[in-house]
């Protein structure tokens, strides 16, 4: 199974100067845990996550007042849609995060979560757990 089937194609994107409450508010409403951060005046991309902000509320910064640039992950590592599910799973293992930006042609094109890849994974292995104890 490969990266595009697992991924979510409805990518948030929000701005550095967002602040983590505004941000919250749309992850919220868009369900989803993570925004790809687009900071128009040098082009890069970033990673803002449901952690980020809880680990921000955790130290008693000011939700109103912190913006997602000062929190984002910049450092991060790009998957492809043809990436399989195995190689999405083992670069979230070894740099210890949880979400993926899927990049196609150089554009964000959809978030690969763990909880995306154990969906998928999980309906295969519950018919390998039946096949065994019936078998």
């Amino acid at each position: 199974m490969l990266v595009r089937d697992a991924m979510s194609s409805m990518v948030l994107t929000i701005g550095p100067t967002h602040t983590l409450r505004q941000a919250a508010r749309l992850m919220s409403a868009r369900k989803v845990g993570a925004a790809v951060v687009l900071d128009p005046d040098t082009w890069g991309l970033g990673i803002l996550t449901e952690r980020d902000i809880l680990n921000s509320l955790a130290t008693g910064q000011n939700p109103d007042l912190e913006t997602a640039g000062t929190h984002t992950t910049t450092e991060i590592v790009f998957a492809t849609p043809a990436w399989t599910l195995e190689d999405a799973a083992d670069a979230m293992s070894h740099g210890g995060f949880r979400h993926l930006i899927v990049m196609d042609h150089n554009e964000p094109t959809g978030i690969v979560s763990v909880r995306d890849i154990i969906r998928c994974w999980a309906p295969d292995r519950r018919a390998a757990r039946t096949a065994t104890l019936t078998g």
